[in-house]
């Protein structure tokens, strides 16, 4: 019951904040809890459409970038998820602990790349 409580309040959520975005399209705020809300609800192509828009919105904050990472990951883009976090590191991302725990980089997390990037930022 309560699982289902927190869906339907999600859903409610999601549809509020797709209508604001609708009328202040600019507002990157609005946009990265959108992109979360789609994720945690499991619709990974919305959260990565999302992510992709906040890339060119704000293209030097390496949290849109880890966000993207862990949107291609989802989806199955390997590749794409370590130029994506690659780039986050690049720009200052530095919680090699968050990412070593992240569910969303649960695919990649065994491929040798992933063990690099978390080296690298542990310097």
């Amino acid at each position: 019951m309560k699982a289902q409580v927190n869906e339907h309040a999600q859903r409610v959520e999601i549809r509020f904040l797709e209508g604001v975005r609708k009328r202040c399209p600019g507002d990157d705020r609005v946009l990265k809890v959108l992109g979360d809300l789609y994720t945690r609800s499991g619709e990974y192509e919305k959260g990565l459409e999302a992510d992709r828009s906040l890339i060119r919105m704000c293209p030097d904050e390496p949290q849109v970038w880890y966000n993207l990472g862990c949107s291609y990951a989802l989806v199955g883009e390997k590749g794409k998820a370590f130029d994506a976090l690659q780039r986050a590191v690049e720009l200052g991302y530095d919680d090699p602990d968050w990412m070593n725990s992240d569910k969303d980089l649960r695919s990649i997390r065994n491929d040798p790349r992933f063990h690099s990037l978390l080296q690298r930022i542990r310097g």
